[in-house]
């Protein structure tokens, strides 16, 4: 028998690699539609043609780059037509899921808000959004049912107070997360709010970072408040034993169907340095930032596949051309009580008030009693949180309870049970395209019922609904984490319905530092999943197991990794 032996070319040549569409190796040419796009018109342009074609010619007018892409650098979604369910979600062609109707996204860097930016974006609410706002986990008010006639009007009333959607939304530098607490509490190290305002200033609207391969996350905080955990690039407050105060950098977090915890780059950087630091990093993502596939286009790819040393160096050498300080760790914190809910003192001795909406959702004519609240106080400053929260700053001692009695007046409770406090929910799939399952009427329906049926629960307990994979609902990081799907009921019928993930955290567990853990992403049970309809009996019977069966100061997540998968299900 005659044996042929392999050609030189199948056993020496090395397999050659694709691309991953980086502009530093010289992949210019876009390799994806999202890509074509971007390089046939900034997306920032997009706004000459809305504010001089669509708004005259209405929705039908609009290119089809500019609806489902560019218009987004303006903070801009079509919102999802009534009447879809789930099931198409993602089957459906793009033209088939979009109303004629927007969501608009108001970018609210650091959460800081005088009154009449609130009473400003209030207007726009009742004007021409019905009512509409929810405050989302990034710090930003979103409003629906926005027409695109409608949007000229509402830019020069939110621009007209010192607001703006630039940005909000797209392949850029989204909102910058800030300590809602910032200036004001004892307990910060340093306030990052120059440096928020540098690089929005400098930096948010500029053609510099105007395509970056996906969007990219930013949290400054001289507190622990801010998720820095899981942005792109945060700046954590810390001391310096010789250079004092100052930040620890963090790059690569995120979420969605890939979950990465950021990195620490060890390296200390002083407040003025900040947007420096934040230039460099931002700039490494527009240049070596994945662009081939969209699926791998967040920063949190090239971190992992680099590491933090190599991002650190190429930071320096080509970006900034000077090395950065070595810095300390942050101190371990706990997450649980980063909202700010309740009543606290400032360091100028007044108070800060915060209080909870249901999962985030307002309307436009709370936000004006709000507004009229606060300056009834002798407060012009309002913040929104990481968390789905409000704060108002800068109440005198006499006038803190007539203030928390007149919220709670309003269902905005400064005192919360555990469930109202800590239940957060995305869009889902009343406005958002990628949606499967409703979550905000779902969440708010759950509260009621664990406060009927557990009114003496008192341990902390982070409830998260997403509507879909994507996380904005951060659910990997919840103790209970619930990512929306279709699934059987007992009858076999398939109705809305979660994956549950249990026990993720993010910071410390306890406030002791000689006993703290790192953050987690919570544990999936095999084959754990939930209707809508039983999701209150589901949480009650785990909530009831983990009263039962924890140890002394013991925490949900540490309960959930030892418990066995019955007690879990």
């Amino acid at each position: 028998m005659t044996v042929t032996e392999p050609t030189p070319a199948r056993v020496s040549r090395p397999r050659q690699q694709r691309g991953e569409g980086q502009w530093a190796k010289g992949y210019f040419t876009p390799l994806n539609g999202n890509e074509q796009t971007k390089k046939d018109d900034d997306g920032l342009n997009v706004r000459a043609r809305i504010e001089n074609v669509y708004a005259y010619r209405g929705f039908d007018s609009i290119d089809g780059g500019d609806l489902r892409g560019r218009m987004r650098w303006w903070g801009l979604y079509t919102q999802r037509r009534p009447g879809i369910d789930g099931g198409k979600t993602g089957i459906l062609e793009p033209e088939d899921l979009d109303d004629k109707y927007f969501m608009l996204r108001v970018r609210i860097d650091g959460g800081r808000l005088d009154l009449d930016q609130l009473r400003a974006v209030a207007e726009v609410s009742e004007k021409y959004a019905r009512g509409t706002a929810d405050v989302t986990d990034r710090q930003n008010i979103q409003l629906h049912w926005v027409r695109i006639e409608d949007v000229p009007a509402i830019w020069r009333t939110l621009e007209g107070v010192g607001l703006t959607t630039a940005e909000a939304c797209g392949d850029v530098p989204r909102v910058i997360l800030g300590s809602p607490v910032a200036g004001i509490s004892a307990a910060e190290i340093i306030d990052g709010t120059p440096a928020i305002e540098e690089i929005s200033e400098r930096y948010i609207g500029s053609p510099e970072f105007s395509n970056l391969p996906r969007k990219f996350k930013t949290a400054i905080s001289g507190l622990q408040d801010v998720v820095h955990e899981i942005n792109d690039i945060s700046f954590v407050g810390v001391v310096h034993p010789e250079l004092g105060p100052g930040f620890d950098v963090w790059v690569g977090g995120g979420l969605s169907t890939n979950p990465h915890f950021a990195k620490r780059l060890n390296a200390f950087v002083t407040l003025e340095e900040v947007p420096e630091v934040w230039a460099g990093v931002c700039g490494i993502f527009r240049d070596y930032g994945y662009r081939r596939l969209r699926s791998r286009a967040r920063l949190k790819f090239l971190v992992a596949d680099w590491g933090a040393e190599k991002f650190r160096e190429v930071l320096e050498t080509e970006y900034l051309k000077r090395e950065l300080s070595d810095g300390p760790a942050p101190e371990p914190a706990p997450a649980y009580d980063r909202d700010h809910i309740g009543v606290h003192v400032q360091k100028d001795g007044n108070h800060y008030v915060g209080f909870a909406p249901r999962v985030g959702r307002v309307d436009g004519a709370t936000l004006a009693k709000i507004a009229d609240l606060a300056e009834a106080a002798g407060s012009n400053r309002v913040r929104t949180t990481a968390e789905q929260k409000l704060l108002i700053l800068d109440v005198a001692p006499d006038r803190v309870e007539e203030l928390v009695s007149a919220l709670e007046a309003l269902d905005l409770q400064v005192r919360p049970s555990v469930f109202r406090r800590s239940t957060m929910a995305c869009t889902g799939i009343e406005f958002c395209k990628l949606a499967i399952v409703e979550t905000k009427k779902s969440a708010s329906n759950l509260i009621d019922e664990l406060e009927r049926r557990l009114p003496d629960f008192d341990q902390p307990l982070t409830i998260n609904l997403n509507g879909c994979p994507n996380s904005c609902a951060r659910i990997q990081v919840a103790d209970i984490g619930l990512k929306g799907q279709l699934v059987l009921d007992e009858h076999g019928e398939q109705v809305e319905g979660y994956q549950v993930h249990l026990g993720g955290h993010l910071g410390a567990q306890t406030k002791d530092p000689k006993d703290v853990e790192d953050g987690a992403f919570g544990r999936k049970v095999r084959g754990l999943k939930v209707t809508a309809a039983a999701l209150p009996d589901y949480v009650e019977r785990l909530a009831r197991r983990f009263q039962e069966q924890r140890h002394e100061d013991e925490t949900f997540a540490q309960w959930t990794a030892r418990a066995s998968e019955a007690d879990l299900s």
